[in-house]
């Protein structure tokens, strides 16, 4: 019997919408991503004829362009069900074109979630090929071909081979490396504060020095509000010292007790964005792993008693937007297990979207809220669970009543000097009930009345010095592209790997710091190429895409209008930059001809060469030594290894002699307790030392600290 084809990016997915739609009336098929794109050979745009694209089947594609033709061939009809935004609209596209599809024919289908009520309205309501998306796409594609492949082989004749600069990669390189010269230019100044220690009823109470009374008659007149409060700003100990003669001696006086019921609103549902933030700091994820796991939990996975289903939306969203559907989901569930007082009852779930946001899908949520995290457990991998609990969680909390506080607030006086001590207790936990990831304790003040005295049993002024802002992590990086308006959901994850790939970044824990290699490429790129490092002509760049979607500019005009002003500059460039030595002059010496060696970069990463070159072309790899000496042998070194994965791991130099492994970095000290060498934990607030012995009495001491933390 003849059946209707349907074509899908992905085989995982495409098994599950057969199953959906069923074999007996429908074919479903993969085309695995992409199968036509400009040629790798060459830069495939044709700049003197209109930057007209010169398209290509893409090499190993055959056997599937050959399945999918002849597949085309049998139907009675064909579906094009690739992902729904720019580039699932592309490769529907290419697919028309080559199956011989009319691009005007109803002849789309896309959907926003993977399950059967989905699936089956989308299919009758089939539309023609949007062109004003595949059109942004082209623009897109098109100009990072013409940025990549002309302005990247400037860094390969200057720096080096391997190198590339893109539209996006080299504006978000450039803003990493400003964050690192805000750190490196950062000069601390000194602080102080005074707090004053008073124990009532058994409890130490906290007052903080928050400022000075300009006029103290006005306490006596209970003339409070019309006091004005000078702030204090303690630049050194000589006025700390005054202060404190000041106050020696003296008792704090209360003079306005202050409740206040604060709300905390609760959460919006996930954008992709906000996913991968929240992802890095509440699971470690990468914004790479948070993207690859949620793919799978929106293609579909087998679910016990069900098979297999797609258990999110569409991960790709710049929209905080839910669907009535949803958000009724919602509600039954939050009457049914919370109580009707923990649903929200104001419009605030109304989310308005922002001009930046397309808006074209959803909020990221899950497909069905009876799907609770815990009742399909089983049938998720560690990962999966974490990431999808995370997103069932924020859907639902997005649309339960907000978290009620009372918040006390406590003021003395010792003189014209005013401390403060506050106090907090939650009233209700409204959506903190879903949506908490740390134990919060209340914050009880004993009860005290305007004009009681209270005794100072301890005066604590402390010294502080201001800190250079945090370095960037991928959570925070990912919240300033967004906010800067650069690149779009689908890029942040992509545009970090990158950099971190051709070296322009490095990890340190969690943080993102520039390389030297990043900050000369940034330098080339900000002296020969301005707009390439704009931030704002790289955001203006973004709303014209945005703008060719809706139909309102020609794509070939505005690669024209970005790439013309670089045309010239990339033909200065070539004579202008001189050429970088990035080699680095080691104390190590050539055991054959007695010349230093250098460290030299090659397409597979560092090695060690000879610095005669090429008269003597000795080689060895390079070895990162860490300082520290074998624990297990006490004469080999300790360097740090990778695995086939990239992973990084710690061995000694006398491999293979010695065997010693470790995951954790060896810091070189022993244990008091047991002995055992000592290596480094890392957390996000803090780095420590600790025990390699896992049952060494300090671990488990460690452990019970950290569990009631």
């Amino acid at each position: 019997m003849p059946k209707a084809l349907v074509i899908v990016e992905s085989p995982a997915k495409a098994k599950t919408i057969e199953k959906f739609l069923g074999k007996s009336h429908y074919v479903v098929k993969a085309s695995v991503g992409h199968i036509r794109d400009l040629p790798k050979s060459r830069l495939g745009v044709d700049i003197d004829n209109n930057f007209e694209p010169e398209y290509i089947n893409i090499r190993g594609k055959g056997d599937v362009i050959k399945d999918l033709k002849k597949e085309a061939k049998k139907a009675t009809k064909i579906y094009l069900a690739t992902d729904p935004d720019r580039e699932g609209e592309a490769i529907s596209w290419h697919l028309s074109y080559i199956l011989g599809i009319d691009v005007d024919s109803a002849c789309r289908i896309e959907f926003n979630e993977i399950t059967k009520d989905t699936i089956k309205k989308s299919i009758k309501k089939p539309r023609k090929i949007n062109t004003d998306l595949v059109d942004a796409q082209q623009a897109r594609r098109v100009l990072d071909r013409l940025l990549g492949y002309q302005i990247s082989p400037v860094l390969w004749q200057k720096v080096r081979r391997g190198l590339s600069a893109g539209r996006v990669q080299s504006v978000t390189t450039k803003i990493i490396c400003d964050r690192e010269n805000e750190i490196n230019k950062f000069i601390p100044e000194e602080y102080w504060t005074i707090d004053v220690i008073s124990e009532i009823d058994g409890k130490e109470i906290d007052f903080s020095l928050s400022g000075k009374i300009e006029d103290i008659s006005l306490l006596k007149n209970n003339n409070v509000s019309a006091n004005k409060l000078t702030k204090l700003n303690l630049k050194n100990k000589n006025e700390v010292d005054y202060i404190l003669e000041q106050i020696n001696d003296g008792k704090l006086e209360v003079f306005d007790i202050d409740t206040k019921i604060r709300r905390r609103v609760a959460v919006k549902p996930f954008t992709t964005s906000i996913l991968q933030q929240e992802a890095v700091n509440r699971l470690g994820f990468t914004t790479k792993k948070t993207m690859k796991i949620a793919q799978e939990l929106y293609e579909g996975v087998d679910v016990a008693d069900e098979g297999t289903v797609g258990l999110i939306s569409y991960i790709r969203t710049d929209s905080q937007r839910l669907s009535d559907e949803a958000k009724n989901a919602a509600k039954d569930f939050i009457y049914s297990n919370y109580g009707d007082n923990y649903h929200i009852k104001d419009k605030r779930n109304q989310v308005k979207s922002s001009k930046k946001s397309q808006d074209a899908h959803e909020a990221i949520r899950p497909t069905s809220t009876n799907r609770t995290p815990d009742s399909i457990k089983d049938s998720l991998s560690r990962d999966q669970f974490k990431l999808y609990n995370l997103i069932w969680r924020r859907f639902v909390a997005s649309q339960m009543s907000d978290a009620i506080y009372e918040n006390l607030s406590i003021s003395c006086n010792i003189g014209e000097y005013v401390f403060k001590a506050t106090g907090s207790k939650q009233i209700f936990d409204g959506y903190t009930k879903v949506y908490n990831f740390s134990e919060r304790e209340d914050k009880i003040l004993p009860q005290i009345e305007v004009g009681n005295k209270l005794t100072v049993d301890e005066i604590k002024p402390e010294q502080h010095f201001t800190q250079p802002p945090a370095r960037y992590t991928e959570a925070s990086l990912v919240k300033t592209l967004e906010e800067l308006g650069i690149g779009r959901p689908s890029t942040y994850a992509p545009t970090i790997g990158t950099i971190l790939t051709r070296g322009y970044v490095e990890k340190i824990g969690s943080s993102l710091k520039p390389t030297e290699l990043g900050f000369i490429v940034t330098e080339i790129l900000e002296e020969n190429f301005e707009m390439l490092t704009d931030v704002d002509f790289t955001a203006k760049l973004e709303d014209w895409l945005d703008k060719i979607e809706d139909g309102d500019m020609q794509w070939k005009k505005v690669v024209s209008d970005t790439y013309r002003p670089l045309e010239s500059s990339i033909k200065e460039a070539i004579e202008k930059i001189e050429k970088i030595n990035m080699d680095i002059e080691t104390d190590e010496v050539c055991e054959l001809c007695g010349s230093n060696m250098v460290i030299k970069h090659g397409r597979f990463g560092k090695f060690m060469a000879c610095k005669n070159y090429p008269e003597c072309k000795n080689t060895k790899p390079v070895v990162d030594k860490i300082g520290v000496k074998c624990p297990k042998c006490g004469d080999g070194d300790i360097i740090i290894r990778k695995t086939k994965n990239g992973r990084n791991f710690y061995g000694c130099s006398n491999y293979p002699n010695c065997d010693f492994i470790e995951w954790k970095k060896p810091t070189g000290e022993n244990c008091t307790v047991c002995g055992s060498y000592m290596i480094e934990k890392i957390t996000r607030k803090e780095t420590t030392s600790v025990c390699s012995n896992g049952e060494c009495e300090t671990n488990k001491k460690n452990n019970k600290a950290d569990a009631k933390k």
